[in-house]
């Protein structure tokens, strides 16, 4: 029944809190060795498939025999780099038992920032799936720094969801869909099973921050995961971890786990890096005639139709755009400093040259770095 399904790409992250137990971070055989059947069963039907592993951190405290998760950056990293390393040895024994290969990525947010890194990167999932392998991706927490981490791995399989193309995403959790509330604390918490685009974005959950102790997500975070992906055309859904076999389910038809649809999904890969790989270091408040410029016309931003700039960022940075009350309605890549758009803002074209002292670009954003 599976090989009657169309060929998909797809993503599965799996967390801590289902490749570990809860009590110990030790590792939990039984649910890995069904995922790795699993996968397995997916790419043997003719489907493409990335998994997002965490865990490296939680396997190095439970190696380390160390009673809960590190706090300092330096012991983090080292802890990972102790975690990586088994949790590899388990997954590459696990899938040679089925004659499936695999391979290793670690990626910082660095490779999805810069252009050449996320196409570089791009490329290699490419020929890995092409060859028949099953990338294994995680973080490479050894050597992220604070202020360019991924924060959680249901953003970094979002984002990787988005780079590849991906038709599925995978949330798989610990529990077996999203609910109104957490239903551990709350007993009477409404189940959710679909969503759509234009629900997704008014979604308000009582969702928590925090994952267990041993992991850094929670529903908060594959919220967000779920706006990244859909925006990017990837279907996403959450589901229960210890259940791999839903997947499977799923693809087949079932209602299992919450769905969130996609929306369509735009051709042009900039633009996808611009929305999702880039980090806004700044903001520019527009006023009416601009935001109905390049919402409805399609227009590049021009210096005249900016109010205000918040932030110090430089060429070839990336900034929200918002309205007049600070929401976001477009993000893109700026031809001017902060201190430049300051000087120029609500200043016609023409007048540029004059007012910085050398002639630049025409517009602040061009439209083709500009996303809505």
């Amino acid at each position: 029944m599976l090989r009657n399904i169309k060929p998909q790409t797809i993503v599965v992250k799996i967390g801590t809190s289902s490749l570990t137990q809860p009590e110990t971070g030790q590792l939990a055989l039984s649910t890995i060795a069904g995922l790795v059947e699993n996968l397995t069963q997916l790419k043997k039907a003719g489907h493409r498939v990335v998994m997002v592993s965490s865990g490296a951190v939680g396997v190095g405290c439970g190696r380390l025999n160390l009673k809960e998760r590190p706090k300092k950056m330096a012991v983090k990293q080292a802890v990972a780099a102790v975690g990586q390393g088994r949790l590899m040895r388990i997954y590459d024994d696990l899938f040679s038992s089925l004659e499936q290969p695999i391979a290793q990525v670690l990626l910082t947010r660095r490779d999805v920032m810069e252009r050449n890194s996320y196409v570089n990167a791009y490329n290699t999932f490419k020929a890995l799936l092409e060859l028949d392998v099953i990338p294994i991706v995680n973080e490479n927490d050894t050597v992220a720094t604070e202020e360019l981490k991924f924060g959680d791995n249901d953003t970094l399989s979002a984002l990787v969801a988005s780079l590849i193309e991906a038709d599925w995403l995978f949330l798989l959790t610990d529990v077996d869909r999203l609910y109104s509330a957490d239903p551990r604390s709350f007993p009477d918490a409404k189940p959710i099973i679909l969503v759509n685009s234009g629900e997704l974005s008014q979604l308000q959950v009582n969702a928590g921050s925090s994952g267990t102790q041993w992991g850094t997500g929670g529903m908060a975070t594959k919220i967000t995961a779920a706006r990244i992906a859909t925006s990017s055309g990837v279907r996403t859904v959450i589901t229960h971890g210890r259940k791999p076999a839903n997947i499977l389910k799923i693809l087949q038809g079932e209602a299992i786990g919450t769905q969130f649809e996609a929306e369509d999904r735009t051709k042009n890969a900039r633009k996808r890096w611009i929305a999702n790989g880039l980090i806004p270091v700044g903001k520019l408040y527009l006023d009416d005639g601009a935001i109905r410029a390049i919402s409805k016309k399609g227009k590049s931003l021009l210096a005249a139709g900016i109010t205000k700039v918040e932030g110090d960022f430089g060429v070839s940075d990336a900034v929200y755009l918002c309205n007049q009350n600070g929401e976001e309605i477009a993000r893109g890549i700026v031809n001017y400093s902060s201190n430049e758009i300051t000087q120029i803002q609500g200043k016609k074209s023409e007048q540029i040259e004059e007012i910085l002292g050398h002639l630049g670009a025409e517009t602040v954003i061009h439209r083709d770095n500009l996303v809505l």
